[in-house]
């Protein structure tokens, strides 16, 4: 099994530059054998809160054509972030594209301070992956410092968590000590992919990693480079790869 987190550098606004950032990174996964790719918090957009109703997608939103093509092409699993409009409901989501044409929706359960005010949260979006008899969950963000959200994954037999997150520099010690722990608490591999430029006027830390199931540090990307993470999975052992875009 190999896995990819995408570390992205997203322009604000721009949802057709995003877009094209995002297809360069996927075939770029897929041409280093990724069965999954995860993008950060928010990917398409950038994060945004007071313009995320202009910049929402339906869940059968046209934009994403372009990103469930390259399922189909490249035979992998693609998870993308962005504001998901429901007929009465705005969501912080992804968008998990399968090989198969399929699509489900994942969406934020806890949401940070101030993000209530634009939009809701939710349990009843909450996909769950298999690729070689491993079960796959996603997490986004805020949802990571709430221990609540990986123990309900934990419960449903989760062996690879993966956090799709906006955090600062400052955010992330918090960030690699939560998920440090989870991955040793609850036996879980944990994937990280965070962003790497600005969004929202704010900086954002980088640093996406991985840690194995015994809460080992595999692998980490820096602060500021964009590109993948790759971890591929030999018999229990974990192996890992970082290429710079």
């Amino acid at each position: 099994m190999i896995l990819a987190a995408a570390q992205t550098k997203p322009t604000r606004g721009n949802i057709e530059a995003n877009l094209l950032d995002h297809y360069r990174l996927i075939k770029l996964a897929a041409n280093n054998g990724a069965q999954l790719i995860a993008f950060p918090e928010l990917s398409i957009t950038g994060y945004e809160r007071e313009n995320a109703a202009d910049l929402a997608f339906t869940k059968d939103d046209s934009r994403i054509n372009g990103l469930r093509q390259l399922a189909v092409e490249y035979n992998i699993i693609i998870a993308a972030g962005a504001p998901i409009q429901t007929e009465s409901e705005l969501f912080i989501g992804e968008f998990i594209l399968y090989p198969d044409q399929s699509i489900s929706v994942y969406t934020k359960q806890f949401l940070h301070q101030g993000e209530d005010e634009f939009f809701q949260s939710s349990f009843d979006y909450n996909p769950m992956v298999k690729i070689e008899n491993q079960k796959i969950s996603f997490a986004i963000c805020a949802d990571i410092d709430n221990p609540l959200h990986p123990e309900n994954a934990a419960k449903r037999e989760t062996d690879i968590y993966i956090a799709s997150i906006f955090f600062s520099p400052n955010g992330i010690p918090n960030a690699y000590r939560d998920l440090q722990s989870y991955a040793e608490k609850h036996q879980m591999n944990v994937l990280m992919s965070n962003f790497s430029g600005e969004s929202w006027g704010y900086p954002s830390g980088g640093k996406s990693a991985f840690w194995n199931n015994k809460g080992e540090l595999i692998d980490q990307m820096n602060d500021s480079d964009s590109g993948l993470l790759l971890v591929e999975n030999q018999n229990n052992n974990w192996t890992s790869q970082i290429i710079i875009d």
